[in-house]
């Protein structure tokens, strides 16, 4: 059984990246982190990844879902001074690939970009903001949840505490001690 992904936004699904690259002109695609460009000019798109995510949560519950992976990578000093891929030849890209494997419009979509400096990590859509010079994809890095805490709306505190993975008589019940004890 298929089930959203706590904390997956509209604007994080792979149909809302789409819709908001093909409204737009053709301009300069970028990739930010914190306010700075992530990606730099140049860049290549190697693979469009469609995953299924089957996971038993810390409370017992089985949940599965699915996401796109798009993979990006430096190119040569020369594409980088050519400037940016534009929106219309990663959307370009993107249908071409479609073509061959389905790619679910509810999916969350993820940019997995690393290169010799810094591992490569999937990066979770924040917001697409656009500008007259630009297309800019805002990425934030991504991070670990207590979802059966979500599930049961008792999220696990800042603190790190435990109490919200399992609270005593909700649906969230301790999960069986061979699930906790996997080593």
């Amino acid at each position: 059984m298929m089930q959203k992904i706590p904390g997956l936004t509209s604007s994080s699904t792979t149909l809302a990246l789409l819709r908001e690259l093909r409204a737009q002109p053709q301009r300069p695609l970028q990739f930010h982190l914190n306010g700075e460009v992530l990606v730099p000019a140049g860049y290549h798109v190697t693979e469009v990844k469609t995953v299924t995510i089957e996971a038993v949560d810390c409370g017992g519950h089985a949940n599965a879902w699915r996401e796109t992976v798009i993979q990006l990578m430096d190119g040569s000093a020369e594409e980088a001074r050519a400037g940016f891929m534009t929106n219309r030849k990663f959307l370009a890209i993107y249908d071409r690939v479609v073509k061959h494997i389905p790619v679910r419009d509810e999916a969350e979509v993820r940019f997995e970009y690393g290169n010799t400096s810094i591992p490569a990590v999937q990066y979770r859509v924040s917001r697409i903001e656009n500008t007259p010079e630009c297309v800019i994809v805002h990425l934030r890095t991504p991070g670990v949840q207590c979802k059966a805490g979500d599930t049961c709306g008792t999220p696990v505190t800042e603190s790190g505490s435990s109490e919200g993975c399992a609270p005593a008589g909700s649906c969230c019940s301790p999960a069986p001690a061979e699930l906790i004890s996997l080593s």
